[in-house]
């Protein structure tokens, strides 16, 4: 187990200088699809990984954002986003990173998430605990909702037609505050090591998620989907938090899954 967490934060931080040569310079971007951002950044980073995932463990199975994967047949499988946070790096917002994952016969075993900026290795394994720069971390201990901060994403694709807007109104009606920064693993290692009480999104893949998802189980929180059920890389949604606030959390996405309504939203005064 040591030599895949030590290995994968070796290539986290040999990805993460690649990133950082690009953010210093300054990179285009295309679109994938209408709204999907990709530089040239997320490509050169993707390329190292692989390979050296490669390289290292021949025959496991790796899947990418940018699609330069393989899939081996085998029961370990590598989650790898190049590049989480594209749309910040590409504008010059500093917060991305580099995040891998290892999965065994579908069970989460190992995982890392770099930030290069600001040289935050976050990492974990399945029994281990969870470290960020080789210390150990641990969820917050807010007990209530009320006194707790979470953060939260939106799609770039069909972004007038996501629900969360909802669910992010009544959570930031009711906590000290949601932020967004843009990077869900970041979110999440945030999670994990106590400067959020919580996240939650919708429509996350794999590699965006999954280290995240160990690390904060291995700092003593949980991790479900939004109504209460198990948490899946492949699902439709997912909330992370301190354990301490789980149950309340839910409960608040319960209702409003169900149409209910907390907090009203304001009225807008047509005169300004």
């Amino acid at each position: 187990m040591a030599s895949y967490l030590e290995t994968a934060a070796d290539i986290a931080r040999e990805a993460g200088a690649v990133l950082m040569n690009w953010f210093e310079r300054g990179v285009s971007f295309e679109l994938k699809g209408d709204f999907d951002l990709v530089t040239q950044a997320d490509k050169a980073s993707e390329l190292l990984v692989v390979e050296r995932l490669g390289s290292h463990f021949p025959s496991h199975s790796v899947v990418a954002e940018e699609g330069t994967g393989q899939d081996r047949g085998s029961e370990f499988r590598w989650y790898v986003d190049p590049l989480d946070g594209t749309t910040n790096f590409a504008h010059g917002f500093p917060m991305f990173n580099v995040t891998l994952a290892l999965e065994q016969a579908g069970r989460l075993i190992a995982g890392v998430i770099f930030d290069p900026l600001r040289n935050e290795m976050f990492a974990a394994e399945r029994g281990g605990g969870a470290y960020l720069n080789n210390r150990r971390i641990h969820v917050s201990k807010a007990p209530r909702l009320e006194d707790s901060l979470l953060a939260t994403g939106f799609p770039s694709f069909k972004r007038h037609l996501n629900v969360n807007v909802h669910f992010f109104h009544q959570i930031a009606m009711t906590t000290h505050g949601v932020r967004r920064g843009g990077s869900a693993a970041l979110d999440l290692a945030y999670t994990a090591c106590g400067r959020l009480d919580g996240f939650w999104e919708f429509g996350l893949n794999p590699w965006d998620q999954a280290a995240g998802i160990l690390l904060v189980e291995e700092a003593g929180g949980r991790c479900s989907d939004m109504k209460g059920g198990p948490v899946d890389v492949r699902g439709k949604h997912m909330v992370a938090t301190n354990g301490k606030i789980h149950d309340q959390t839910v409960e608040l996405f319960r209702e409003v899954f169900a149409g209910g309504i907390r907090v009203p939203m304001p009225q807008i005064n047509a005169a300004g």
